[in-house]
């Protein structure tokens, strides 16, 4: 499954109202740290298909999300079950951590 990018006008439908967990990267096309955990979260994405679904939300262009999830430094992780979030992860981190933290 390829990894989705959310906006204001399919938020609801794809994460808080997603049958499975969401795992969603806040970032930005200038963060050097978002761009290193790219590939990383493809991977993820990759091995955890049918089972997370990953999404992606640029800050600069969904200011009001990042507000509402009060996302202050980039990348920010947060992992959605239920329409709530269940865990928030800030910084890059390596691949293994990325997927525990995913099946958190």
């Amino acid at each position: 499954m390829a990894i989705l990018h959310v906006t204001t006008e399919n938020f609801e439908k794809e994460v808080l109202q997603s049958k499975e967990p969401v795992l969603v990267d806040f970032w930005a096309t200038w963060c050097g740290p978002c761009k290193a955990l790219g590939p990383i979260l493809e991977e993820v994405d990759a091995e955890l298909s049918g089972k997370v679904k990953v999404a992606k939300i640029n800050i600069d262009e969904e200011e009001a999300l990042a507000s509402q999830f009060r996302v202050m430094s980039i990348p920010t992780l947060l992992l959605f079950k239920d329409g709530k979030v269940v865990n928030k992860s800030v910084g890059l981190a390596p691949k293994d951590e990325v997927l525990e933290f995913a099946k958190s």
